[in-house]
Order: C-alpha cells, then structure tokens, then sequence
C-alpha cells in the first residue's frame, strides 16, 4: 500500500481512483464495510482503492479540549487499512488552513486535482469542508460538474446501538472489550515497547511483562483475559493482563502488566501487542501478596477456560 502524507506527494498519473474518506479511528466494522466497497467498485472499474484520512484528527486542531483520544496510533490505523487490501491511502495534514477550504475548493483541489476521483464511498452523514457547510447532497451535485460518482453506504447497529468510534471508546471505557471486539471486528489491542517493572512480581507474586505503549486509550483498569505476541518474531502466548496501579503495593503509576500463560521459550520479547479479549474482574487492593497470588491463579484458570473455548471455535 502506497501512503502520501500531502498533496504534493501524490504522482500526477496516480489513478483514477474510488475513494472513500474519514478518520477511520479503530477501524471499526462500519468502517472496514465502506473500504469493502470501495476494494469492490475499484476491481471491477479497474481503478485504484484509496482512503483519504487525517493526521493529527481535525478534532485536535478545530477543538482541542473536546478531541477524542484515539483508539489506535496513525501507524496501527493505516496497518489495518492496508489489511483491507487497500491501494493507497492519502493520511493528510490538518490544519487550520486547510479547515477553510470550501467544500468546492475540497473537492477540485483534493478528490479532482489530486486523486482523480472517479467514485467516491461516504457514509450518509457524511460532511466535509469549512464548517461542514457540505454534506452528500453537496457531494453529489460536485460530482455532476466535475465527473465522479457519489455512493453511499448505511451505518450498522449492534445491540441496538449505531457502531462508531464513540461507542467503541465507551465500552472501553467500561472495561466492554468483549463487545468493543465485535465493534472492531478484531481485539482491542495496545502495543508498545517491554519495560523493567520493580521486579515485586517476580518476587512476590508472577512474574509479568510491563508494556509502555503510545496508545491514548487504555481499557478500563481491572485483570483481563488477553494474547500477547512478539512484534519481532511473531511468537504468541496465552496471556492475562492487568491494567492499573497496583494497589496491593500502593502503586503510584499506571502499570500493564501481562502474565503469559505458555512457556516463554527464547529470549524475553522486546517489543509485543497484547490483545484484550474479555474482561475478568475489577482491580482491587488485596491483604497481602500472598492472597493476590491466589487470586490471580484462580484468574489464570478463567483465562485458561476461555482461550480454549475460543480455540475450539476457530477450530471449529
């Protein structure tokens, strides 16, 4: 997959192409559902595939005190655009100049000038240019002067519940990760680098790896059933997380500590994903490291019932 990060550095005989735009935080399964479509239309025009999102979110230049913090880094987003199969994505710059582009300006300098839009794939509340002043009706009426076709796509529900970034970063918030899986339509995941702890789990407890990650949101605190991979060899293990402060030794900082449930094998991993597959129980302060000990034993052995029901179905 190709990445241009402005409009300069797209090629002058780049597509034509579908399009489809967006900040595409978690790339959730309303998300992946409209770049489906855009995959689809692209093959059978034999035109390019290509999303246009944003970096830093426009929410973060617009209105700083009411930005989201995002599900995934840039780097994971455009990971999971491109397993999409996805030809190029455009994660553009945004700023205040940019923001006051007219939604005609938008469409000729960007959809027209840069990407030679053919089709472009939109959700129906779709919205673009200073002060959102277009919306699709906007689209499709630049569409009939400039050339391109106008397609939109409905929104899903789940439980009820219209799928969107929002809800996603809710049910993390609640400690949801179960139901923010089928939101995503993969796990939750935080990746990041394998720091040194205060070595109390390998004395007093397990022994964990302690994640650093760059990730905004973090899952509710509490003990989680999770896998971890090494992001340098692929290894994978059976896991438990917690997320929190370690009340039990007046923890003072926020800790994501994973204990894995396989053998460990080679060297100790420098750099791994831990993915968040249901919730267990809340962090809570314990009387002694001993009576945490036990616990997270009985921990382990949910953890363990779980990874094999859920072995079984991928068998299955």
């Amino acid at each position: 997959m190709t990445i241009f990060r402005s409009l300069a550095e797209v090629p002058a005989a780049f597509g034509p192409s579908v399009v489809t735009i967006g900040n595409f935080d978690g790339v959730h399964v309303g998300h992946r559902r409209i770049m489906r479509r855009v995959l689809e239309i692209a093959r059978a025009r034999k035109l390019a595939a290509a999303v246009l999102t944003f970096d830093p979110h426009p929410a973060r230049v617009l209105a700083p005190d009411r930005a989201p913090k995002l599900i995934m880094t840039v780097a994971r987003r455009l990971q999971s655009i491109e397993s999409e199969g996805i030809d190029a994505v455009m994660a553009l710059p945004f700023s205040l100049d940019f923001a006051k582009l007219t939604p005609e300006e938008f469409v000729n300098q960007v959809l027209l000038g840069a990407l030679h839009t053919r089709v472009i794939v939109v959700g129906e509340d779709f919205r673009f240019g200073h002060k959102q002043a277009g919306n699709v009706e906007t689209l499709r009426a630049l569409g009939g002067q400039g050339g391109f076709e106008v397609e939109t796509i409905g929104t899903i529900e789940r439980c009820r519940e219209r799928v969107s970034s929002s809800t996603v970063r809710r049910l993390l918030g609640e400690g949801r990760v179960s139901r923010a899986c089928r939101e995503l339509g993969a796990p939750f995941a935080l990746e990041g680098d394998v720091v040194s702890g205060q070595g109390i789990g390998s004395k007093q407890t397990v022994p964990t790896l302690n994640l650093a990650t760059p990730n905004e949101i973090l899952p509710k605190n509490g003990v989680y059933v999770t896998r971890t991979r090494d992001l340098d060899s692929g290894r994978r293990w059976r896991s438990i997380t917690n997320v929190g402060y370690r009340p039990t030794f007046d923890g003072a900082a926020l800790t994501i500590e994973t204990f894995l449930l396989d053998p460990l094998g080679d060297a100790a991993p420098r750099r791994i994903e831990v993915s968040f597959l249901a919730f267990i129980r809340d962090e809570r302060k314990f009387e002694s490291p001993a009576a945490l000990k036990s616990q997270i034993l009985r921990d382990v052995g949910v953890a363990l019932r779980l990874h094999r029901r859920l072995e079984k179905l991928r068998v299955g």
